[in-house]
This record gives C-alpha cells, structure tokens and sequence, in this order.
C-alpha cells in the first residue's frame, strides 16, 4: 500500500496528509549537494545577542555565560493591550453553527509576553554542537520560564520554539529560541487538546501513549529512544524529515519534569539534532516547538508533552520542500514516505560531523 499514492490521517489535529511515494522512488540516488558552512566567530561584535553588545533602545546584554533570557525588543505580543480600539465581546466556544453575520468581522484584543532565550554566550555553536549539560541548561531554561508564565493568571498558552537558519526566518544567527506566551490557547495547540480530550474519554488513555506504544512495536520510524523520552518521524509527517519527541509517561509540561527527564530530553533532542546536521553535512534549518497543555488551572490526563520538528530541507543542503500550490489550496503533500525518511536518519552517526573529522 504504501509504495503507491495513498493518504494518511494525523490523529492529533484530525487533518490528512497526500502520500506520493512513485515521485521519488530513490531520492538520494542523484547528486548529493554540499554547500560550505558559513564562518562564525565565537563572539561577533556587530551581534546584538553576543555578551555586552548593545541591543535596541540602547539596553546592553550582560556578560553573560549560560543561557541568557530577556524579553523580545519587537514582541508579537504585548503584556497590556488596555486602550486597544478592538473592543469585540468575546464568546468563549464560536461553532460554525452559531456564527452570525455580524461576527464576520470579528477581532478581539490579545495580549501576551514574548522572551528570547539565548542557548549560549557562544555566538558559533548552535543545539547540537553544546555539550550534553549545557543542552541540559537550555532544556531548563525553558522549564524555568515556562513555569514563571504559568504563574500569571491571564497567560493561557505558553509556546516555546526555535528557528534555526536563515531559511526559517530567523534574523540572527547566534543561537536563540523564543517563548511567545498570550492570552487564549493558538490554534495547533487547540486543535490537539481537542483530538486527545476526545481519545482519552473514549478509551481512558493519552492518545499519543498508545500511539508511542504501536511505534515502539513495529520500530520501522523511531529515530532514538532513552529511558524517558523517543523520537521519531511520525507516520503523518509533512516535511521531509519532520520529527516528533515524545514522553513515556503523561507529563503535561516542561514544568512537569523531573530533573533526569529533563537531562534525557536534552539527549534525544541533541541526537535528533546531530543527526539532521550529519545528513548533508550543514547547520539544519528547522522550526521546532513543544506542545504543553494550557495554563487553564485544570488537570490535563490526556495531554503528552512533545516537541516537532519541521525540517524543510528535501535532497540536499539547496533542495527544499515549499507548501505551494495544491498543498495551500488543497491538502498537504509529500513524496519520500515516512519509513524512507526514518532509515535515512536512523543510518546516520551521532557524533557531529565538524567533530568527526
């Protein structure tokens, strides 16, 4: 079945996903294009993410030598949006079903807190290139200010992430993630508290438990795997060589963790990360983000956490995916099969490439 065109139902938004395997039968047969890593130094004086260089309004970064936190200079989100003209009143649950005409224009004020966390004073080493304890820092560095948002009443959604590479938008180069924390619950998240709300009242288990449990049995997708936590590339994945890193057990948030779990989440994460660099010998571009359960004040039985990673990057180091034409007007799409993307990765060494030669 999965040799020829079929599609493939992702349980935790309730979306599918095309499969067109005969497009790229054997997609690493051809040419392997490499491009030069570009030149960082360990400290760039003209980086406004460096140890004591000045930042916008003037503000100066500290010396800093762990992980460095502050609250983003061109935030999305604004702590207090009182005064805004939106002054729509808001209903908590709009169905299809109740939508009248005059909420066609509806718009409603948000309000939120957005933070950037630098992995390191090194300007030139990125995720994977850290070692193990301080990966193990920046895990709690966003355990941290996760659980400091999860304090504010009026904070419903924390989102960590990280763009890595220019190509994901990321607008300098020095190693970094954000924390976009705001008001109500975004939509992908909403979309999957739904899905496992639902799977858990039918079946009295988190959904991506059972799901980890198939994987584990048929073993053909999983990337790695330590005490606490697996990584593999789901069986709906999306981008080329999209990951997904999952609990073993229902913890609902990084705040959740315990400290080994913490430090085995920093190890999954970096042999994910070493592998995507090995792969075509570059700093991988990706956006990674873990989903949490809501700051609701209510338990959450259902929830997992995890992390995706949404790798662009198809052939080479210069040949990517884009979502154009009938993936924005119709449905997503993909040619390589997850199986064929799980091999791939799972065939590459976990010793970073830079170090290796």
């Amino acid at each position: 079945m999965y040799d020829s065109p079929h599609r493939r139902f992702n349980p935790l938004t309730r979306e599918w996903i095309l499969v067109s395997p005969h497009r790229a039968k054997r997609p690493w047969q051809g040419q392997v294009e490499k491009t030069a890593p570009p030149y960082l130094p360990e400290y760039d004086p003209t980086c406004y993410l460096c140890p004591g260089n000045e930042r916008a309004g003037g503000i100066n970064n500290p010396q800093y030598s762990g992980t460095f936190v502050f609250d983003n200079d061109f935030a999305a989100l604004l702590p207090d949006v009182e005064g805004s003209t939106l002054k729509v009143e808001r209903e908590p649950d709009i169905k299809p079903s109740n939508i009248q005409p005059s909420m066609l224009f509806r718009a409603e004020p948000e309000s939120g807190v957005c933070k950037v966390i630098c992995f390191s004073p090194r300007h030139d080493l990125s995720l994977p290139q850290l070692s193990l304890d301080e990966a193990e820092g920046v895990i709690n560095t966003w355990t941290n200010e996760t659980a400091a948002l999860f304090k504010r009443p009026e904070i419903a959604y924390v989102q960590v992430f990280e763009n890595k590479g220019a190509v994901m938008g990321c607008s300098n180069p020095h190693p970094h993630s954000q924390i976009w924390s705001q008001s109500q619950i975004p939509t992908e998240p909403a979309k999957e508290l739904a899905s496992q709300k639902d799977y858990f009242a039918a079946n009295g288990r988190p959904l991506l438990l059972d799901y980890l449990a198939e994987e584990q049995k048929r073993g053909e997708r999983i990337l790695a795997s330590n005490e606490h936590f697996t990584a593999l590339v789901p069986f709906w994945a999306v981008w080329p060589f999209e990951t997904i890193v999952i609990a073993h057990r229902a913890a609902p948030s990084l705040p959740a963790l315990t400290q080994p779990e913490r430090r085995a989440l920093a190890e999954i994460f970096q042999s994910v990360t070493i592998r995507y660099d090995n792969l075509f010998e570059i700093s991988f571009p990706y956006s990674m983000g873990f989903h949490q359960a809501p700051n609701d004040g209510l338990e959450h039985p259902e929830w997992v956490l995890h992390a995706h990673f949404y790798p662009p990057l198809l052939r080479s180091a210069t040949v990517r995916k884009f979502m154009v034409g009938y993936e924005m007007l119709g449905m997503p799409q993909r040619d390589i099969t997850p199986e064929t993307a799980a091999a791939r990765l799972r065939e590459l060494p976990e010793i970073h490439y830079s170090k290796a030669r």
